[in-house]
């Protein structure tokens, strides 16, 4: 544990805790300035675009810009959170925002920006924030701990959201009076806070030293994971019904303002402002209410706020009962990303967590995306309260969605490395040597094969899960009480690594049953596939 983990204690105190540690504090208050520079720039260039172009589809390309690098690269952006220094991968992609920042502030100050370009430094930048995503939210727990990691995900939220509240219209009112140039120059400068809070963190403790596995591989073990593990597939189907359906607020916010309450851009600030204020009411209030209501009823509570809040838009012609609805609204958005977000890194051991919040944004974002285009498109063909009725029944039917595939109810997994295996001494074997095959003989009687059979199909999916290839289970008819597991993995690095992404959660199921092995232990052996012409090694023994 290094010194940034200490923690000033009574400052602060219920949600806001993890603002004790000095090295959250200054990421989490350097994050706030980077989002808001953020968005002031994306109201310049917007703005800016609809001055260059008289294209309404490019004006529109501008915020796409900037979310398709989410979509495309968070697989990549994942694996490399994973397989290098999280610290460093934070610095390379806030200091790459940067520099790209920095580069359309003088492009726009020469007057050098033509449509496409624009587009081009909006996707680059978008390109930063995909890399910097996934090491920056697999870092909290190394920032804060286990325990402080859900109210640190919540102020996550409450600071992100605030800061959307706000910044629109101060980045209205920059362009308006100083112009765009100050618009960029202002997210520019924004990132210098938090590159430096991130240079200033000495990172988590270093981990024993081991092979880097290949991104590629990478990759597809994140893939492989995420694909067996039903829990978080759970979590990611319930992100992207969620964002699909309660996105249509946010989407259409500015619409609510100006067609359903005849207002202005004055009225299209207060109901961003109320979004905001019900994002600061779930993340001072969340961490009480979860004291004694579940992970999954709080994340029913969410989808029945969004759809009464959806509904009562729907009808209201009135500025404060509008306002009243988005807020509630904005609470049970920041209420259930930080749910999903917080179960995701909780249920994921961590040399995977990158990619498994990777695969979480993906999906969300894909949510949202796909939900903003749906409600944009029907309000076009019938109109704004035809969209948000449809919208109501479709996050209700989110919420029987729980009902039947509800998150996992059991304890919280105790996924620390297990760190037990050893590999056999005095082997004539490099990394790449391979395949291994690996062969576990079992002794069950009769009476216990119900349940030894139960506990290998979950062996099975965790073997699986963590890189083994061709896993079976055979029975030998002549000794019908012998059963013997096998699988291969493609190289010894490869078996290394399978036996170092072991948890002590894995081990109990391996415990259970051993508990019904008759004998000692069962026999493991492990093999090489060798060429024959050269000398084939068998290596055998029990663990």
């Amino acid at each position: 544990m290094t010194a940034d983990r200490a923690t000033n204690k009574g400052r602060f105190a219920g949600p806001f805790k993890p603002l004790n540690v000095p090295v959250f504090r200054r990421v989490w208050v350097g994050n706030i300035f980077s989002n808001f520079g953020g968005l002031v720039q994306a109201v310049g260039a917007a703005w800016l675009m609809t001055q260059i172009s008289g294209s309404d589809t490019l004006v529109a390309l501008v915020q796409a810009s900037t979310s398709l690098p989410i979509m495309a690269f968070s697989l990549v952006a994942g694996a490399v959170a994973d397989s290098f220094d999280r610290r460093r991968v934070m610095l390379l992609a806030l200091t790459f925002m940067f520099l790209v920042s920095t580069a359309l502030t003088v492009f726009a100050y020469n007057g050098w920006l033509s449509e496409w370009l624009l587009l081009v430094f909006t996707f680059l930048i978008g390109c930063g924030v995909a890399f910097n995503n996934p090491a920056w939210q697999a870092s909290v727990r190394d920032f804060v701990g286990k325990n402080q990691l859900p109210a640190a995900v919540l102020l996550n939220g409450v600071g992100f959201n605030v800061t959307r509240s706000v910044a629109p219209a101060v980045g209205g009112s920059i362009v308006a009076t100083a112009g765009v140039t100050v618009a960029f120059l202002v997210n520019a400068v924004s990132y210098l806070g938090i590159i430096f809070s991130v240079w200033s963190w000495s990172g988590p403790a270093p981990q024993p030293r081991r092979r880097r596995e290949p991104l590629r591989s990478a990759i597809s073990a994140g893939v492989r994971y995420v694909s067996m593990s039903p829990h978080l597939m759970r979590i990611y189907a319930r992100g992207f019904i969620f964002g699909l359906t309660s996105v249509i607020v946010l989407a259409l916010l500015p619409l609510i303002a100006r067609d359903l309450l005849a207002g202005d851009s004055l009225t299209f600030g207060f109901l961003l402002g109320a979004f905001g204020f019900g994002a600061v009411i779930s993340g001072l209030t969340s961490a009480r209410i979860s004291e004694s209501v579940s992970s999954e009823n709080m994340v029913r509570l969410a989808f029945l706020g969004s759809a009464v809040s959806v509904l009562v838009i729907s009808f209201s012609p009135w500025l404060m009962l509008t306002m009243a609805a988005v807020a509630l609204s904005g609470c049970c958005w920041v209420l259930a990303l930080a749910l999903f977000n917080t179960n995701v890194q909780l249920s994921t051991p961590r040399w995977v967590v990158g990619r498994a919040l990777s695969f979480y944004q993906m999906f969300t974002f894909g949510g949202m995306a796909m939900g903003s285009w749906v409600w944009g498109s029907l309000v076009e063909a019938y109109s704004i309260p035809h969209a948000f009725h449809l919208a109501t029944g479709a996050i209700l039917i989110g919420l029987v969605f729980g009902l039947r595939w509800p998150l996992s109810k059991r304890t919280e997994p105790d996924l620390e490395p297990l760190n037990r295996w050893q590999a056999p001494a005095g082997v004539d074997i490099v990394p790449r040597s391979g395949p291994v095959s690996i062969v576990v003989e079992y002794m069950i009687d009769e009476a216990d094969v119900g349940e030894f059979m139960f506990l290998m199909y979950e062996r099975g999916r965790i073997r699986r899960r963590d890189g083994a290839r061709q896993w079976t289970l055979l029975h030998d008819l002549e000794y019908v009480d012998q059963w013997i597991e096998r699988f291969e993995l493609p190289t010894w690095a490869d078996y290394i690594r399978f036996h170092e992404r072991t948890t002590q959660e894995d081990w109990k199921v391996g415990e259970r049953i051993r508990t019904l092995h008759r004998g000692e232990a069962p026999r493991v052996r492990r093999m090489l596939v060798r060429d024959p012409l050269q000398h084939g090694t068998t290596v055998s023994g029990r663990g």
